[in-house]
């Protein structure tokens, strides 16, 4: 007997954040939340630029007008972030 597997794309339903950790809730009721910092543009924002996150394409994007910058839904979930996370002292 075969299976199929079927993946289905990771879709944000809302995006917040909370000080400097951007988070999104999925579709599927999970959340995630990961550092400002790990994203070049994002880490130059102010806090109050950060609360402006909206959701774009239907839930596959975030995206901050004031700052110009889209990052997918799907490169949070898979976790590639365009920075290394701070080298712990």
């Amino acid at each position: 007997m075969s299976s199929t597997v079927i993946e289905t794309e990771a879709l944000a339903s809302r995006a917040w954040a909370e000080g400097r950790i951007i988070f999104i809730e999925l579709t599927d009721g999970r959340q995630i939340g990961f550092p400002a910092d790990r994203f070049r543009i994002l880490s130059k924002a102010s806090d109050e630029q950060l609360q402006k996150v909206t959701l774009r394409l239907n839930g596959f994007a975030l995206r901050w007008e004031e700052l110009d910058e889209d990052i997918t839904v799907r490169g949070i979930v898979e976790g590639r972030f365009q920075l290394a996370p701070p080298r712990a002292v």
